[in-house]
């Protein structure tokens, strides 16, 4: 619809729509995080968080009105239809871009709940936004650096006590929780690094997701494999409020989180935890071939 305009307007109408957007509903979100604060009573929570719940997803359908102004996209979208706004879901996704979780939220909205994200402990800091986060029950990760770990252990399982935490209050109302196993985004150089056995991937990281396995099982229906492609490369996020993004293809497989892997203990059982790994290297091989796919046919 903007499309006429140089890209650095639509970038500038885009920037201030989306900053908009982040007042108005954080305004609103901090305003009932308060009352959940000073009531922390489980029913008062329960209805709370569902409205809480409501107001992220008017604000993800918000951003998907700027998105279609900025500009005209070719979306391919495959594996959607299945899948229950009700429901509660594990998801997982290649991460390339900042961009991502704009594209997740504007294809996912409306088929699952709204999606809650594992964030870096600096991120609570950001204007408004990281409040929001925080009201929102995003847990907040802190990542330290195995040589600190090595002068300091007892650090060791604090993100694993913060995301059983984080999953204990997620099982009050339907909710989507997203781990990107990669723990970063993908790079030529980060990839090169790491040495991945992978293609167009890095290393999975499978304790994040095993962690959300054991403490909420029972209660996710499925995992939502998301396999995200930019055929013109991954893009920038000023290149997209900018309107610069043509085409981007969001393939989703719903799988089945195999019973066992939701019971044991990734941290000290040497089994367990190659078994989920196992099951993750497989996740992962298949999205590669995917993505190889994707690239062969771009």
């Amino acid at each position: 619809m903007l499309n006429f305009l140089p890209a650095f307007l639509r970038g500038l109408i885009s920037s201030l729509l989306l900053a908009l957007n982040v007042l108005v509903y954080g305004f609103m979100i901090l305003t009932l995080a308060i009352i959940k604060f000073v009531l922390p009573f489980t029913a008062i929570r329960k209805a709370v968080d569902r409205v809480l719940n409501t107001l992220a997803q008017g604000w993800v359908y918000n951003n998907s009105v700027w998105i279609a102004l900025a500009q005209k996209i070719s979306w391919r979208l495959e594996g959607l239809e299945k899948l229950n706004p009700k429901g509660w879901y594990l998801v997982s996704s290649n991460h390339q871009s900042w961009v991502d979780i704009f594209v997740l939220q504007h294809t996912l909205k409306g088929h699952i709940p709204f999606l809650k994200f594992f964030l870096k402990q600096q991120l609570i800091f950001v204007p408004v936004i990281g409040l929001v986060w925080w009201a929102l029950d995003f847990p907040f990760m802190k990542r330290h650096s195995e040589a600190y770990l090595k002068k300091h252990p007892e650090a060791r399982g604090q993100d694993q006590e913060t995301t059983r935490r984080a999953c204990e209050k997620f099982a009050l109302v339907p909710t989507s929780v997203i781990n990107f196993l990669e723990g970063t985004r993908y790079t030529a150089a980060k990839h090169a690094q790491q040495q991945s056995p992978y293609t167009h991937l890095l290393k999975p990281k499978a304790g994040g997701i095993a962690l959300a396995m054991n403490a909420m099982g029972e209660k996710f229906q499925s995992l939502i494999d998301v396999t995200i492609y930019y055929p013109d490369g991954p893009p920038s996020f000023w290149d997209f409020l900018a309107g610069r993004v043509k085409q981007i293809v969001v393939l989703v497989k719903e799988r089945p989180i195999p019973a066992e892997l939701t019971r044991g203990d990734y941290g000290g059982d040497a089994v367990f935890r190659a078994k989920v790994q196992a099951w993750v290297h497989e996740m992962w091989q298949d999205k590669d071939k995917l993505l190889a796919s994707l690239h062969r046919g771009a």
